[in-house]
């Protein structure tokens, strides 16, 4: 049985797809296929090349994505994304998609043409990097003759790549709405940024329908894109709400289920 799995992005919240990944292989779920953007191609494609749950979330517990030899100092973005190469090139022994366990599709979105564009074949680490560049805080990724930013930006639940290609499909969505009150709204650009929340969200909640399961925990809403110091937090809260999920989740059936 082919199985997929969608990860959505979501900065530092992608960490609960680590949690999940765990509940899942203690639920004997194997993945056959997986398609990410952002946060949730990093996490794809370090789990596609057959690293532990243990391995990928110590990866984020390392990373730190703020230090100062990481500042961009002549490209359009505060963090130059490529210096971030050198910390995924140990967990890849050959720079390539071929040499994954587990079919990977990342998602990154071209700045050229507009347009969102699906890697799976070619250099790994800087397909990784151009889903994971998001715009105005790390650097464009230059790649065949064009500037990548977050796949996110167009799709952040990417999973076109996987239908037609599964049996089964397990969608991952780690950006819950806020919780909010009107006094939330006293400015006019809350009113924008939550219209944008709310646009970006319905994209992403229309494709619930391709999914045999969707885990969507609501209690990621606190956290923020970039609280790396919550990773054991935002890591229970992924875990807890899988195992939650799968108490009532038949494989064999497909029973569609969301939390």
């Amino acid at each position: 049985m082919k199985t997929g799995l969608i990860l959505s992005g979501g900065g530092a919240r992608g960490v609960a797809h680590v949690g999940i990944l765990k509940a899942l292989q203690e639920h004997h779920i194997s993945i056959t296929h997986i398609a990410g953007t952002s946060a949730g191609a990093v996490v794809g494609a370090l789990f596609a090349a057959g690293h532990s749950w243990q391995s990928i979330l110590n990866f984020f517990k390392k990373a730190s994505l703020f230090h100062w030899k990481r500042y961009s100092s002549n490209k359009p973005g505060f963090i130059d994304t490529e210096k971030f190469y050198r910390d995924l090139a140990p967990y890849f022994p050959t720079d390539d998609f071929s040499i994954l366990e587990t079919k990977l599709f990342v998602t990154a979105t071209n700045l050229i043409t507009g347009t969102l564009e699906v890697f799976n074949s070619g250099p790994l680490i800087k397909s990784i990097l151009a889903s994971a560049a998001v715009p105005g805080i790390f650097t464009p990724i230059s790649m065949n003759g064009n500037f990548y930013i977050d796949g996110g930006i167009l799709n952040n639940f990417p999973t076109e790549p996987l239908l037609g290609r599964c049996d089964s499909i397990i969608g991952i969505y780690v950006n819950p709405l806020e919780d909010i009150s009107m006094a939330d709204l006293k400015h006019s650009y809350q009113v924008v940024n939550r219209a944008f929340q709310i646009s970006f969200g319905n994209k992403c909640y229309s494709k619930f329908s391709d999914c045999d399961m969707v885990i969507a925990p609501r209690a990621l809403n606190k956290y923020g894109l970039f609280q790396m110091k919550n990773i054991d937090a935002i890591f229970k809260i992924g875990y807890d709400s899988a195992i939650n999920a799968l108490k009532d989740y038949k494989y064999e059936t497909r029973m569609k289920t969301q939390l």
